[in-house]
């Protein structure tokens, strides 16, 4: 129960590591929301957390390329649960494998919204609920802000974004005691996974390629994103801020 009593807003919380998070906090006692433009598939979520307890999850409606979506809904929760708590930062979209010259710049400015500024929109607007709980603040960045991925410039980008607005926020926010952390996870099994593998020629074998490149051979699990989120949201990392957490089961090893 590390999390009883307490409120986290996870954006793009209806499936993949967002779901993950979301049934971690859920089963410490916290009181989650879902914002998702997926709005079916978070209530069935929200509804299947809740009844497995001992936590509470709501969903809200909320496409994070809309800022007045993200208002609304953090509004919401204030309104249904009086404070936040936490807010992972984790709604994103992978596009397809795409050459530099192939990519058209409406397409880029379109992952930056929904990647980046839905999350500095969402910390804006929810830091004057975690300066009165001196709470937290966790971005979901990837590897690729830090290693790079091949035909994704764009997408790197946009995570690397993160990274710097991470370390930035952690300094202007510290002497409100807001801690401000992100997580750079590599492989993580989730739709959107297979979702990018479906565009390339072999997914099945894609996938297996993948999984390889961890030291463990196997990618990893959305809850295991959760339980890294959850130990940044608590006291128990209360001298980490800053930092950029590279849960990558070891991907970027033995160069």
């Amino acid at each position: 129960m590390r999390f009883s009593g307490r409120v986290v807003i996870i954006t793009g919380g209806a499936k993949g590591i967002g779901a993950g998070c979301a049934a971690v906090f859920a089963r410490e006692g916290g009181r989650v929301a879902l914002l998702d433009r997926d709005s079916s598939t978070a209530q069935k979520l929200a509804a299947q957390l809740t009844s497995d307890g001992p936590g509470e999850v709501r969903a809200w409606a909320c496409d994070v390329s809309d800022p007045v979506q993200i208002e609304q809904a953090i509004s919401g929760v204030v309104e249904t649960w009086g404070r936040i708590d936490c807010l992972i930062n984790n709604a994103g979209v992978h596009p397809p494998a795409t050459r530099l010259e192939d990519t058209k710049l409406a397409d880029v400015q379109s992952l930056l919204q929904i990647n980046f500024l839905s999350g500095f929109a969402a910390a804006k607007l929810a830091v004057p609920y975690l300066r009165t709980s001196r709470g937290t603040i966790v971005n979901i960045s990837s590897m690729t802000a830090v290693l790079g991925q091949d035909r994704s410039s764009a997408y790197a980008s946009t995570k690397a974004a993160q990274v710097g607005f991470t370390k930035s926020l952690a300094i202007e926010l510290g002497p409100a005691g807001i801690r401000v952390n992100a997580i750079l996870p590599s492989n993580i099994d989730t739709p959107l996974m297979r979702e990018w593998a479906a565009t390339l020629d072999d997914p099945e074998s894609a996938l297996e390629r993948v999984a390889q490149l961890q030291v463990f051979g196997r990618m990893g699990q959305p809850e295991e994103i959760g339980t890294i989120a959850l130990f940044l949201a608590t006291e128990d990392s209360s001298f980490i801020t800053g930092q950029a957490i590279e849960a990558e089961g070891g991907a970027s090893l033995d160069y």
